[in-house]
């Protein structure tokens, strides 16, 4: 959670005027517990909404993940009623599966480096033409952005938070 391409998804998130929650999943930094291949890593992100339900019930939720977090959170936020817009950042397609994806009808955002590593950007841009059969999806690829978008930081953070306030604003 304190990864500089987390930080920026959650500044730029607060810009947009919401309320953020950023998580470590188990095991992670002081996080107890241990990794779990994304099975108890998604009651991590349950138990975050959880939270932010409890906690500012009036508010819509956005869910944001970025690698791992974008996989895992992805799939939490697709099916439970309380989340109204999902944010992936970093889609690592090259290491896991995102074929639940195809069960989206929330608009999603997608954002991805030219050059991520752990995401094949091509691959990215065939994915999210898939989804625009049956969702309202928006890919920004950052030109010369490699998976932790090192210089391109500012342009991560103007496309979630030009994204999130148009959102909110139709």
């Amino acid at each position: 959670m304190h990864n500089k391409v987390v930080f920026r998804a959650a500044a730029a998130l607060n810009d947009a005027g919401l309320v953020t929650l950023r998580i470590n999943f188990r095991g992670v930094g002081q996080s107890t517990g241990q990794h779990d291949e994304g099975r108890g890593e998604r009651n991590d992100v349950r138990t975050g909404l959880d939270y932010l339900a409890s906690n500012y019930p009036n508010q819509s939720i956005t869910l944001c993940g970025f690698s791992f977090g974008a996989r895992v959170g992805l799939e939490v936020g697709i099916a439970d009623s309380r989340v109204q817009f999902l944010i992936g950042i970093g889609t690592p397609l090259n290491k896991y599966d995102f074929e639940f994806l195809q069960a989206c009808r929330k608009p999603l955002l997608l954002v991805h480096g030219e050059r991520d590593e752990y995401g094949d950007v091509e691959h990215v841009k065939e994915m999210a033409a898939e989804l625009e059969k049956h969702t309202n999806v928006r890919l920004v690829v950052i030109h010369g952005a490699g998976h932790f978008f090192d210089t391109n930081l500012d342009d991560l953070k103007r496309a979630i938070t030009d994204w999130v306030t148009e959102q909110l604003n139709t």
